[in-house]
């Protein structure tokens, strides 16, 4: 059996909602690659006998390792370590060094705030070097250092990894956290796993799980298949876990997929849309002109680093005057055909392709809601169009699932995959086509507000 462990996020504000949780996910995804199942995640408050009632629980179900997460500032709330000690049967002790280093890290930063007690800070701080004996401490990022405690000596039980709650500051001590000594031994036995990633885009996810009961049906073993799915940004995502061994039985699924879907299995590897579209820019140049999507297509595009050199600017034109006015839309054409509607939608492609001399323009405009909606035009009709200085185009009017947070952040998918079916050569010019696995609506002629898209 694989060793299991649970994930522990402390912090009143992360139970209350106020921030959400990043490190579980995060940390979950780490164990898996690792051969580790994440069995658990609990989120308990600032509390002493809710932390304890959690590391019991999980000790209890045999985890071999319970990491957890925040409770290592220097207030009177933050307990985890000294809770974590008193599970261990460990007695707190003062790190001198570690208080050192804590004081080094402190001075730059009381540097900045002219007139501040430092003595009363460094006190405050100084709780952050009481650690529990046979700890192995993980140098601050911030202030807060990791911890690696095991069992007391003769006792038995799971080792804990005791780590910051920033990500970035837990994510940097990771590889140091694993490579301890009481973390290899704990997680002594996990088998090396392969993971493979497909994705697919144009099918509902129910969709995929008839496919995996006909392959079952049909007589692939997948058994040695560890499979999940998931919908991601609008797209389906199926994660395959498997032993080297099993390499045989996941090809015969991906062979399955391939002639089951094939039409809509854009990815294979891993990849994602974002991945290949930069990829097969190869340096062409970009322009958008939104409107329902205030700005998050620009947003997307610019994700990562390296994004000037393909990315040129992008204009939210909103309201009809803007999308005249910043983009050339013929307010003709509006009034003609609504401005939510194809062919305001390619006016939009075009007008940011030629206004900011991209290679290619995205144009969208849509009814992201709660208002803006009639009777041909509901809420999460969405029109897009793509295209490029060769004149190719793709336009396609959609009816997104969702609420106005929904619609928005799949609109961006949407166009991304008409983005990259225009950059592999494709280039239809017709508009109203189904994509993303919604519903076509029809493209009428509201002549509403364009504040609806």
């Amino acid at each position: 059996m694989n060793p299991r462990a649970g994930i522990l996020i402390t912090g009143t504000e992360v139970l209350s909602g106020i921030i959400s949780d990043r490190n579980g996910p995060w940390l979950s995804e780490r164990l898996r690659e690792l051969g580790v199942d994440a069995a658990t995640i609990h989120i308990v408050g600032d509390r002493a006998e809710d932390l304890l009632a959690a590391l019991r629980f999980m000790a209890g179900e045999g985890m071999a390792l319970i990491i957890t997460s925040g409770g290592l500032g220097p207030t009177a709330d933050d307990l985890t370590a000294e809770i974590v000690g008193q599970f261990q049967g460990r007695e707190m002790v003062l790190d001198e060094e570690l208080e050192t280093l804590i004081a080094e890290i402190l001075r730059p930063m009381m540097r900045r705030w002219p007139g501040i007690d430092e003595e009363a800070i460094r006190i405050s701080n100084r709780k952050q070097a009481v650690i529990p004996s046979g700890a192995t401490v993980l140098d601050p990022v911030g202030t807060a250092p990791g911890l690696v405690v095991p069992p007391a000596d003769g006792a038995t039980g799971p080792t804990i990894v005791v780590l910051p709650g920033p990500p970035r500051e837990l994510q940097a001590m990771w590889q140091t956290a694993i490579a301890t000594e009481a973390f290899r031994a704990a997680a002594a036995g996990a088998p090396t796993y392969r993971r493979e990633i497909v994705r697919l885009f144009g099918i509902p996810e129910s969709e995929i799980a008839r496919t995996l009961r006909a392959a079952d049906e049909a007589g692939l073993e997948l058994t040695p298949l560890e499979i999940t799915t998931c919908l991601r940004r609008g797209e389906i995502e199926v994660a395959t876990r498997y032993e080297p061994a099993a390499q045989e039985a996941y090809e015969r699924l991906l062979a399955f997929l391939r002639a089951q879907h094939g039409d809509v299995l854009f990815s294979a590897d891993g990849s994602t849309v974002d991945d290949q579209v930069v990829a097969l820019l190869d340096g062409r140049t970009v322009a958008v002109a939104e409107s329902c999507t205030g700005g998050l297509m620009s947003a997307r595009l610019t994700e990562r680093g390296g994004s000037s050199a393909y990315f040129l600017g992008g204009i939210v034109a909103y309201s009809n005057e803007a999308k005249a006015s910043l983009v050339g839309v013929d307010p003709a054409l509006i009034a003609d055909r609504g401005a939510v509607s194809a062919e305001v939608a390619e006016a939009l492609a075009d007008g940011a392709r030629a206004r900011l001399g991209a290679d290619l323009g995205i144009g969208i405009t849509g009814v992201a809601g709660p208002g803006g909606a009639t009777d041909d035009k509901p809420v999460g009709f969405v029109c897009f169009s793509v295209s490029a200085s060769n004149g190719a185009r793709l336009t396609r009017s959609v009816r997104l699932p969702g609420g106005r947070s929904d619609v928005r952040e799949r609109s961006t998918t949407v166009a991304m995959h008409l983005l990259r079916r225009v950059l592999l050569g494709e280039g239809a010019s017709a508009a109203g086509a189904g994509a993303a696995g919604a519903s076509t609506a029809a493209a009428g002629s509201a002549r509403g507000r364009a504040g609806a898209g």
